[in-house]
């Protein structure tokens, strides 16, 4: 993650950037598809402790690792109950998914949906341009974030997608529920 800020504030060095990891489902709730975290990673305890207070999010403080090699990257991740270690890439050039497509369900959502800690349901609308996708290729050597979720995961992913940047806009919190 970068430039992750409350505007209009400036993006600033410690706080702007981080590594981050999320598990989540896909949901719709009256008409509008959105995302659901089940658990999302981070490196920085501000954005933590911002993401839970302000957005209801299930963040969680990790010890995280990201590292580059052209375009070959080195990922970990370790934290009370869930760890990961990966490498990734791409495999070929940039494509945008035609509407319809699988790729087009699972990226082009517009809303994240989440639980305040009265039960309420919050979502937050999400503004971004089609995402700029590439197959992909990893090797995971270890992994416990679905498990820790209640989710066993026996089969290397099917499907995999890299994408090097893109920019979004999170805004502001609405009671749905």
């Amino acid at each position: 993650m970068t430039g992750v800020m409350r505007r209009p504030l400036p993006d600033l060095p410690w706080v702007s950037a981080f590594p981050e990891i999320n598990v989540r489902t896909y949901v719709d709730l009256g008409g509008r598809p959105g995302i659901w975290f089940l658990s999302l990673d981070a490196a920085s305890a501000l954005a933590v402790w911002a993401a839970r207070r302000f957005f209801h999010l299930p963040y969680y403080q990790a010890r995280m690792a990201l590292t580059s090699d052209g375009d070959a990257f080195r990922y970990s991740s370790v934290r009370a109950g869930a760890e990961l270690s990966a490498s990734y890439g791409p495999t070929s050039g940039v494509y945008y998914a035609k509407s319809g497509s699988l790729e087009h369900w699972l990226t082009e959502r517009y809303c994240l949906y989440a639980t305040a800690p009265d039960g309420s349901i919050w979502r937050n609308d999400v503004h971004h341009h089609p995402w700029p996708l590439q197959p992909a290729r990893a090797s995971v050597e270890h992994n416990t974030m679905f498990s820790s979720h209640g989710i066993e995961i026996h089969e290397p992913p099917a499907l995999l997608h890299f994408a090097k940047r893109l920019d979004v806009v999170v805004w502001d919190a609405e009671r749905v529920v």
